[in-house]
């Protein structure tokens, strides 16, 4: 089967390797249809490292995929052809955590796309039946790739406890940013604040609902909504970014008594916090991993919402490009949001 690796830094290779064997009882082989690209897989990508997890040369990204059932072990209660969504996090269930129902630090997590578990650029994969979700009718395997990040979200709000009325600030206009702004406006959010460096990215951020876009790399975000608030800041911030002093200027923009979200990975392996800023004003300050038994919810929301969320599907290409969508990304060209690489793109087509 073919499979993408990265092979060094900001190097991709298209290399050959035997087919996993037939699916165990309780497993799936899937065949791959679609892959999302994360921010997290670019952090991989360019700097060899997400904070201070170093890539392990060659490694397999990729862990928004969706596909079609290819063989089902016993007991599973999938057919062949049956068109799906991939959870890429395989939990124990027994430890304490995920009997707590907190799956998301489970202690024998296995995260599909870590340098010591290959992720989803390639043309198959075993997994745990429980993985897998249906592909609901009119909704396409690229769409559907956004199951996985907006379950994120959707954990991320659970920290931010947006209430109608409210105001809020996010970080970083990337993919991850755009569905927080969207979820935010939905839940009720009056008036929403989004900063990012990047033009088309700011576009984008006024599209998916934010009343106003600033651009990060010619004013202090922090002051100018200070100021637009009449100097009592926002109910909540989301640091969809965590690059460079986001972290810190989303503190001095909460109010008092508000809530900081991290969603975003840092670059660095230790991060500095304008912590007495933190401490007088008594703010919630919460990090995120991943999601926990938001997938339903998230696949929900794209069914009823259908096109609220696509509009962040730029640009797709075929594994063998994996290289060019990365590059895209990483030099934030051509207009780009979201890229989707297609795995077996058209000939994955519903095979009901």
């Amino acid at each position: 089967m073919r499979v993408a690796e990265l092979a060094g830094l900001r190097r991709f290779r298209l290399s050959e390797r035997p087919a996993p064997p037939d699916p165990a009882a309780g497993e799936v082989q899937v065949r791959v249809a679609a892959v999302g690209v994360c921010g997290s897989d670019l952090h991989y990508f360019s700097e060899g490292a997400i904070g201070d997890t170093p890539c392990q040369y060659p490694m397999v990204l990729g862990h928004e995929p969706t596909g079609v059932v290819v063989k089902a072990g016993a007991g599973t209660g999938w057919t062949p052809g049956d068109p799906v969504i991939i959870e890429p996090a395989i939990y124990c269930y027994h430890c304490e955590y995920c009997l707590s129902g907190r799956h998301n630090v489970c202690a024998r997590l296995r995260f599909l796309s870590q340098p010591d578990e290959p992720g989803l650029l390639r043309d198959l994969a075993n997994l745990p039946a429980v993985n897998l979700q249906p592909l609901p009718e009119g909704l396409g395997f690229r769409e559907a790739t956004l199951v996985e990040p907006l379950a994120v979200i959707l954990h991320s709000m659970r920290f931010a406890d947006p209430r109608p009325g409210e105001t809020a600030a996010v970080f970083g206009a990337g993919p991850i940013g755009l569905l927080t702004i969207a979820v935010l406006k939905l839940s009720g959010v009056r008036r929403l604040w989004a900063v990012e460096p990047v033009a088309h990215r700011r576009e984008l951020a006024v599209r998916f609902g934010a009343d106003t876009a600033l651009d990060s790399g010619h004013a202090d975000p922090a002051l100018a909504i200070t100021a637009e608030t009449g100097g009592r800041g926002v109910d909540m911030v989301i640091d969809c970014a965590a690059r460079g002093d986001t972290l810190n200027q989303a503190i001095r923009v909460a109010r008092p008594a508000g809530r900081v979200v991290i969603t975003g990975i840092p670059t660095e392996p230790r991060v500095n916090i304008d912590y007495h800023v933190l401490r007088r004003k008594e703010l919630g300050l919460y990090t995120v991993r991943r999601s926990c038994h938001e997938s339903a919810s998230a696949l929900r929301l794209l069914v009823e919402q259908p096109g609220r969320f696509s509009e962040m599907l730029t640009h797709t290409r075929p594994l063998e490009s994996a290289q060019e969508a990365f590059e895209i990304l990483e030099a934030y060209a051509d207009g780009v949001a979201k890229v989707v690489i297609e795995v077996n793109g058209p000939a994955a087509a519903r095979m009901r």
